[in-house]
């Protein structure tokens, strides 16, 4: 017992959590073989240096120790997968903590696109309740819910990114409702963002109603929080044309998420 005592004093500080998280990583390995199929796969994995694939390969097996990533509605989920959802989620938080996830345990996988009922509200402040198929869904404090479809169609070449979108929701909801507003660093300006992400809001709307053609999807009209998650996709999706369209935004961004994928993309 004596020796057991001094052998985890000689540890030092920190030493349970190093030891969980080496049994964590032991627990969910992703050969090698594995990763590099994983990697090539999407463009924004290519243009990671190799210093950070290796550390988004620890945080998607971490990632995948506290989650559970499961098939629904037929679908048999494989370790590919897995990894695939898996790392475009943790690439968002790929120089935050994975506490950004902290709060929920599933991620429910359907074939296609699945049907739920949604409620929006119209210009006239009039509640609709609907029912339709969407490709992707979060919940707060509840799982992320996806269309393996439509997650393995990411890098497209349209910006379009449905876990990157659900994620991002997750991440927006960690201070609250999703109201594109998610908890900003301490050395980030609150006002600053705001009056950002509002001049860029109000120009999108003007763009859509003079019907010019713009690198992002329309569902960004919807509010702050749609308008949030679908800039974080083009942010990692398609960088350069984000940085063109609302270039302070691309750099609110890059401050939050402190990566900067443009560079990675020019170098």
């Amino acid at each position: 017992m004596v020796a057991r005592v001094v052998t985890d004093l000689m540890a030092g500080p920190g030493w349970f959590s190093r030891w969980r998280k080496a049994r964590a990583l032991k627990r969910q390995d992703i050969g090698g073989a594995q990763w590099h199929r994983t990697m090539g796969r999407f463009s924004f994995f290519r243009t990671l240096p190799a210093a950070d694939q290796q550390k988004l390969r620890e945080l998607t097996a971490l990632f995948l120790d506290r989650k559970t990533v499961i098939g629904a509605g037929g679908l048999q989920m494989t370790r590919d997968m897995q990894l695939v959802i898996a790392a475009q989620a943790c690439l968002l938080v790929l120089n935050l903590d994975l506490d950004f996830y902290g709060d929920w345990v599933e991620v429910i996988v359907y074939p296609d696109e699945f049907i739920t009922d949604y409620e929006y509200t119209d210009e006239d402040g009039v509640v609709h309740r609907v029912r339709g198929a969407i490709s992707g869904e979060a919940w707060e404090q509840g799982p992320v819910i996806l269309s393996w479809q439509d997650a393995a169609a990411a890098d497209g070449g349209f910006g379009y990114n449905v876990v990157m979108h659900e994620f991002a929701h997750k991440i927006d909801m960690l201070n609250g409702d999703a109201d594109g507003f998610p908890p900003l660093h301490a050395d980030m300006d609150r006002k600053a963002w705001t009056d950002i992400f509002s001049a860029a809001y109000a120009d999108f709307e003007q763009r859509l109603e003079r019907r010019e053609e713009t690198p992002l999807d329309e569902y960004a009209a919807e509010d702050p929080a749609e308008f949030f998650a679908v800039l974080s996709e083009l942010f990692f999706e398609k960088p350069d044309a984000l940085h063109r369209a609302y270039p302070e935004v691309y750099g609110q961004l890059a401050a939050f998420y402190r990566q900067d994928p443009l560079e990675r993309m020019k170098a």
